[in-house]
């Protein structure tokens, strides 16, 4: 009998993660850093949120305000993640097949999940993550 392949055998483990008190800058600096486009966000522990390169963007880019730099500097280094991120992600445990997994990030039109084993944050499964797991099986054909 096949075993169903999980989230665990395709997660990152140990992904950066976030503080809601840290600035949208530190967040920044983090991705640019791991080179992600998510950071889960932890209280005491606990994940509260995520935040995505395009919240970021968002609370810093209008396309119809047109600002001086030093604006935009403020932005990033005052308002702080609890304020743009998204509260209470949708997450899976790491036995969720990949397969609901996938079918959730895309009903969703989320980009990742984060997984959590015992209330806690054990890893982050990405777009990234299900595409080189479909690279390798066809590869493998």
């Amino acid at each position: 009998m096949a075993t169903i392949p999980t989230v665990a055998s395709i997660m990152t483990s140990d992904p950066a993660v976030s503080h809601p008190d840290e600035s949208l800058r530190v967040a920044i600096e983090k991705m640019r850093a791991r080179n992600c486009r998510r950071l889960p966000v932890l209280e005491d522990g606990k994940l509260i949120g995520i935040i995505t390169d395009r919240d970021l963007r968002r609370a810093v880019n209008s396309p119809f305000v047109m600002r001086e730099r030093s604006y935009d500097d403020f932005i990033l280094d005052h308002l702080k993640i609890r304020v743009c991120m998204s509260a209470n992600p949708r997450t899976v445990t790491p036995h969720t097949p990949i397969v609901q997994a996938a079918k959730i990030m895309r009903d969703q039109k989320i980009g990742g999940l984060p997984v959590v084993a015992e209330d806690r944050l054990v890893g982050i499964v990405t777009e990234t993550d299900l595409f080189d797991y479909l690279i390798q099986m066809l590869e493998a054909e």
